[in-house]
């Protein structure tokens, strides 16, 4: 089954090329276009994509703003954001995983990027540039909530420490398991149980908690 996508951009000369590269793509469909951030959470509410692909700078409801509507705390249902730029300000980005993105790209990160950025967050991982993940979460780490970090229900683990460092370098499934020899199942049980302990809604806030308490 095909991967069905949401794109939203102001621009329509950047709509229609993001919109061309992932139609491109065997198993990705884009089912939905919006100028605006509202015109985009209206879709995304009424189509429930897979994948939501949001500009930061939008009229009426920006990129922040709309990925805090389809994915923030209090959603209970969350669709998956993927935010993309052409500003790579810190900022944007802090803002944008704090707001329950699910990835982080510039425009300028190529047809490949993109594609695994979707493929990613469809699959429940996390895709943030490779040019800009560790500035981003050694940001996080030194800026942190404004309160400590959380403390876990449970204690992790020694696997699950493994696992919890693997996850904040944005290593894949696939890649952990191939790492440490162990069956792709198990990688995504591993991740549940930090998930569960952490109170972690995604890989992003795994690997915030992991920068958070210096494991990274």
């Amino acid at each position: 089954m095909s991967i069905r996508v949401i794109v939203a951009d102001d621009q329509e000369i950047a709509r229609t090329g993001l919109t061309m590269i992932l139609n491109a793509q065997p198993d990705i469909e884009v089912v939905g276009e919006a100028a605006d951030g509202r015109r985009a959470v209206e879709l995304a509410r009424r189509l429930r994509p897979d994948v939501c692909l949001f500009d930061i700078r939008m009229p009426g409801l920006d990129g922040i703003e709309a990925t805090r509507s389809l994915a923030g705390p209090n959603v209970d249902s969350p669709l998956a954001v993927v935010v993309i730029t052409t500003f790579d300000l810190d900022e944007y980005i802090y803002a944008a995983l704090r707001a329950g993105a699910r990835g982080f790209l510039l425009k300028n990160a190529g047809a490949d990027m993109l594609s695994h950025a979707v493929h990613a967050a469809a699959n429940g991982d996390a895709l943030i540039a490779p040019s800009i993940t560790a500035r981003l979460l050694e940001a996080f780490a030194r800026t942190g909530s404004g309160s400590p970090p959380v403390r876990p229900i449970e204690v992790l683990t020694d696997r699950e420490e493994q696992i919890l460092v693997t996850v904040a370098r944005g290593r894949t499934n696939n890649e952990i398991a191939d790492e440490f020899h162990i069956s792709l199942s198990t990688v995504k049980s591993h991740i549940a149980s930090l998930m569960a302990k952490l109170g972690a809604r995604n890989r992003v806030e795994i690997a915030m908690w992991a920068y958070e308490t210096k494991r990274v």
